[in-house]
């Protein structure tokens, strides 16, 4: 258990270094990417349409 967690912690920092050598551009990039994405999900709507067998 403990060694999962240690793993964890690892996993984790790696992930913050790696987020600390992006220069601001890629990341104002990234956030606007997914501002975006999360625009066009506001918008869609779902539509059913039942399978029409020939």
């Amino acid at each position: 258990m403990d060694k999962q967690k240690q793993g964890f912690d690892k996993a984790e920092l790696d992930l913050l270094k790696e987020g600390l050598k992006r220069s601001y551009k890629e990341r104002f990039e990234m956030a606007t990417r997914l501002y975006k994405i999360q625009q066009t999900m506001n918008k869609a709507t779902i539509t059913h349409k039942p399978f029409i067998s020939k």
